[in-house]
Parts: C-alpha cells; structure tokens; sequence
C-alpha cells in the first residue's frame, strides 16, 4: 500500500498515512481539525538493464551520420522515389 505525505494548511502539522488506492483522501488534520493538503514530491525511480538508453534502441549498422545525411537529400529533393509497379499477370 502506499504511503501519503500530507501538510495541514492551517497549522502546518506535516505527517504521513498509508491508505490504499481504495481509500478517499484525508481531509482533516488530527492535530487542529484544519483543512488537509496531499504532498507531492519527487521518487526516486531508476532503470537498469538494456532498453533504457537512447543507443539501446538503434540498429549497429546504420550510423547516425548516414542516417541524416539520407533524410536530408529526400528533403531537398522534394521528391521521393515511387515504387516500381508490377505488371498485372493474367
């Protein structure tokens, strides 16, 4: 279950609640009876293993240079190569 942060907006009291995700927010502070605000802050996530990084998910045999290089001349050409039609067999 997770763990809330929240602050009392009128006398500052700051604590934390676990709750489910079933459960309605708190909205009274147990200190003074004033209005409850939740806390948000930042988590702490990290990624480990392969797929995570922007080299991970290129190919080996392309490099970015060729890459860019390609989409620039189909860029100033303003045209791009139509594909070669197939006679209809009968």
């Amino acid at each position: 279950m997770p763990t809330y942060a929240y602050a009392c907006t009128s006398c500052g009291h700051r604590f934390d609640a676990v709750q489910s995700f079933a459960e309605d927010a708190l909205t009274i502070c147990p200190e003074c009876g004033g209005a409850l605000r939740k806390q948000y802050g930042s988590i702490g996530v990290t990624f480990n293993g392969s797929g995570f990084y922007r080299t991970d998910s290129r190919s080996k045999s392309v490099s970015s240079g060729d890459a860019s290089a390609s989409s620039k001349t189909e860029s100033s050409t303003g045209a791009k190569k139509a594909p070669a039609s197939t006679p209809a067999s009968s």
